[in-house]
This record gives C-alpha cells, structure tokens and sequence, in this order.
C-alpha cells in the first residue's frame, strides 16, 4: 500500500468550523465520486480538535509549527495504480475536478503534501 497524507490549512478567510463543514459535506462527496477512477481504496478526514486537556502533549515537545486544520488520507494498492489512474481520460478529469474544488477551502502553499509508506508498530 502507499498513501497520500495531505496536512491542510483553511483558507484565512474560513473559520475553522466553515472549513470542516465544506470538507465534510461537499468535498468527501466528490473525493467518493472519484475514488473508483483513481483507483483510490480508502479515504480518511482527520479533522483538528482544540481542547485544552490535551493540549500539555503539543506543549511538552515545543512543537514550533501551528497546528493544521486537519490531515487527508488516501491509500492506493500501489504507485502504479496511482500512475494508472492518471494515465485515464476519465482518472485525469476526476483529479482536475477535486484540484479545482480544493481551492475552495484549502490554502494550499501553507498545507503540505507526501506519500509513505506505513509501518505498523501497534495494531
């Protein structure tokens, strides 16, 4: 498996409570719609919780990067079929589509984006 974690920031003008709701109701519906032509096998919302009672875990460890919004997930099998994927008309068109809508709520030059590989330690 490989997988794509996608650390997002919102757009500035979006409250963080705007920025959950768009990526939870409008996005998640487009990333479902486009999976299958993207070979996509699973997707995860990680969405930010600010509470103070876990907040002495980022404190101990003088975490100096503001906090993202939230984290995307997405696994494929493999590279390949990440590459497959694009290599379609239809693969190609769903991945402008979600690119596009992106913009509309993620500020995409303050996020960041990479793939891994995991390695399971406890499961």
């Amino acid at each position: 498996m490989i997988k794509l974690v996608f650390c997002l920031r919102r757009l500035p003008e979006m409250t963080r409570e705007e920025f959950q709701r768009y990526w939870r109701e409008v996005h998640a519906p487009l990333v479902r719609e486009a999976a299958p032509l993207l070979n996509i096998r699973r997707y995860v919302q990680s969405h930010s919780v600010d509470d103070p009672r876990i907040a002495p875990a980022v404190d101990a460890r003088g975490c100096g990067v503001p906090p993202y919004d939230g984290v995307a997930e997405l696994w494929w099998d493999s590279v390949e079929d990440i590459i497959a994927a694009g290599a379609t008309r239809e693969g190609r068109a769903a991945g402008r589509r979600l690119l596009t809508d992106e913009a509309n709520f993620i500020a995409a030059k303050e996020s960041a984006l990479f793939y891994v590989s995991e390695h399971e330690v406890v499961g």
